[in-house]
């Protein structure tokens, strides 16, 4: 799990904070450092892995979080608005990250409000609107139902409301 708030440890560093939930899940500590220089090398995080994480950009606190949430090697992922506050180079290459565990064969499932995360990442998608399903299936699916052209129109077809910050 990656929550949106990131929940790390500000006075450990990037190495701990990750070590530290290796540990919790009872990883060996020679199969835990095997496993953070992986990370840290597909992650890249070469440059600030020995820094406490006090003081981290976005993408940095974001990388270290998905590492910490990886390191017992999950067959599935939860991301809680995992591009939030990102830089546009930084969103890109998480979302080559997140592409990569897809090839895996991991379950990644992804939280987010941003259409154009969800059109390119998402092979199912559900629309929650008012704590209920508002809609599901695959995005060509959902543009056909609510006859739209992009998924930012057809979730707002689908949700049955145009409201927003000026209404």
């Amino acid at each position: 799990m990656v929550p949106d708030s990131r929940g790390l440890y500000d006075r450990l560093t990037a190495r701990e904070n990750i070590r530290y939930y290796g540990r919790l899940q009872g990883i060996d500590k020679a199969e835990i450092e095997r496993r953070i220089e992986k990370l840290t090398d597909v992650l890249d995080m070469t440059g600030f892995i020995e820094r406490k994480t006090d003081g981290f950009s976005q993408g940095q606190r974001v990388k270290v979080a998905i590492a910490r949430a990886l390191i017992h090697e999950p067959g599935t992922i939860l991301l809680d608005e995992p591009s939030n506050g990102l830089d546009v180079m930084t969103t890109r290459a998480l979302r080559e990250f997140l592409l990569r565990l897809k090839g895996e064969g991991r379950c990644v499932v992804l939280s987010t409000h941003i259409m154009q995360e969800v059109a390119a990442l998402c092979d199912r998608i559900v629309i929650i609107a008012g704590g209920r399903i508002a809609a599901e299936g695959t995005a060509q699916q959902l543009l056909q139902r609510s006859g739209k052209s992009n998924l930012e129109d057809a979730f707002v077809k689908l949700i049955g409301t145009d409201e927003g910050l000026l209404a």
